[in-house]
């Protein structure tokens, strides 16, 4: 039996092992975070068709049922809006994602702390806290042994860096990948949905998911994440995202009232309501992150060592795909190291295979959160004029709404033909 050893507690790396444990393989999570509940981040994630597949193929059935169970409210679509809470634009769900009988072939809003406790739970004796993963070093006959900043190492089959956008792990194994600033930063805030708010909140942002553009570096995106069974938790997330010129230098050393007063000082024209959205939200749910990609790195030999999500292909959170990326890296690598648990492929080559595939589409996802990025900042004054005069026009005639729509969704989450394999033969 394998001995898998992944380093870091993320979505990613909690999925794979999970799917691991279901097919009988031996795997450890090392979490530099001193226990359980440590992570306080409480935002909505979207997890579109490639995420559900991914976590269906590697939770067993109780997960399984505690995620779809635990997911929000379905529904709202995708609106475009002005800074004038004018809907340009409003992209229905069943454009998005088609209604699909399948349970893991359909979209759900996911609240990412949620999630987090769903994988974790029938991992307690897998997950080790507060090991700060320090590097690697190969044994005589090519195992990976890994060292932590507490002195104790551990010695496996297979280390997996899942360790986050600067993983340790990602830049022993491979230097020469490396990441880039986009030349953005995002402010994360999020307003409690309760009575007080929804009833002065515009009814469009009190649903779905919303991007305001705004003609300017800058755009806010909004999204709803309201529980199945109302338990006094219901928020509106917001992502304030700009050019890094608009920011201090350091943003990171501001606290939640004055990055609210940054923000506000450059949304003075916008609507009342959504200036006053930015003022309500409490000033200890503000954070800010800067936007930083991944750099498609030349192909690489496969070893006993291998990376997954943002620890190889990092990207901004423009469109919401990093965590669906990385739950589809954990479903395709349980797939491959099983095959080589039972014979049916040698080991380097079951991750050389992972490592190709995952190169293809996990870069196909960063070129398309750049891409989202770069329209959602856009100010040339004649490519907005256009943008927004098609938009208006799409919002009116529904065959070019599915269009110009419908294939951004459906493209990054179709299945692949690992996943449809498995589909056919599940």
């Amino acid at each position: 039996m394998l001995d898998v050893l992944i380093v870091g507690g993320g979505i990613g790396g909690l999925a794979l092992a999970q799917g691991l444990r279901r097919h009988g393989i031996n795997a450890a999570v090392y979490e530099r975070d001193r226990r359980r509940d440590d992570r306080v981040d409480r935002y909505r994630l979207a997890i579109n068709p490639a995420g559900s597949r991914s976590l269906r193929a590697c939770l067993p059935d109780p997960q399984w049922q505690a995620f779809t169970d635990t997911v929000g409210r379905p529904g709202g679509g995708f609106g475009f809006l002005g800074t004038d809470l004018r809907t340009l634009v409003l992209v229905e769900d069943a454009l998005m994602y088609p209604d699909d009988p399948d349970p893991a072939e359909r979209a759900y809003p996911v609240d990412r702390r949620t999630l987090r406790g769903v994988l974790l739970d029938g991992l307690d004796d897998a997950v080790h806290y507060d090991k700060t993963f320090v590097r690697y070093e190969l044994t005589a006959d090519g195992r990976p042994t890994a060292h932590f900043a507490d002195g104790t190492s551990v010695t496996c089959d297979v280390l997996v860096g899942a360790d986050g956008v600067n993983s340790r792990a990602r830049a022993q194994y491979l230097p020469s990948a490396t990441q880039r600033d986009t030349g953005a930063v995002g402010v994360g805030l999020k307003l409690p949905l309760n009575d007080d708010t929804r009833a002065w909140l515009p009814a469009r942002l009190a649903e779905g998911m919303n991007l305001v553009l705004t003609g300017a570096p800058h755009f806010l995106f909004t999204s709803v994440f309201e529980r199945q069974e109302s338990v006094g938790d219901d928020y509106l997330l917001c992502a304030f995202v700009a050019r890094n010129q608009l920011l201090p230098s350091r943003p990171e050393r501001l606290d939640g009232a004055q990055l609210k007063a940054y923000v506000a000082g450059l949304i003075t024209a916008w609507h009342p309501a959504l200036r006053r959205l930015i003022d309500e939200c409490p000033p200890d749910d503000v954070s800010v992150f800067p936007f930083q990609a991944s750099d498609r790195p030349a192909p690489w030999a496969p070893s006993r060592v291998t990376v997954l999500g943002d620890a190889v292909h990092g990207m901004p959170p423009a469109g919401g795909n990093g965590a669906n990326t990385a739950l589809r890296d954990a479903a395709l690598l349980t797939r491959q190291l099983s095959l080589a648990d039972t014979g049916h492929l040698p080991l380097l080559d079951a991750i050389g295979e992972y490592e190709t595939e995952m190169r293809e589409y996990g870069f196909e996802a960063v070129d398309l959160a750049l891409r989202t990025l770069q329209q959602g900042m856009m100010s040339n004054p004649v490519n907005v004029g256009l943008t927004r005069g098609w938009f208006s026009l799409c919002g009116i005639v529904s065959p070019l709404r599915r269009m110009t729509f419908g294939p951004s969704w459906a493209k990054i989450s179709a299945p692949r033909h690992w996943e449809r394999a498995v589909t056919l033969t599940s």
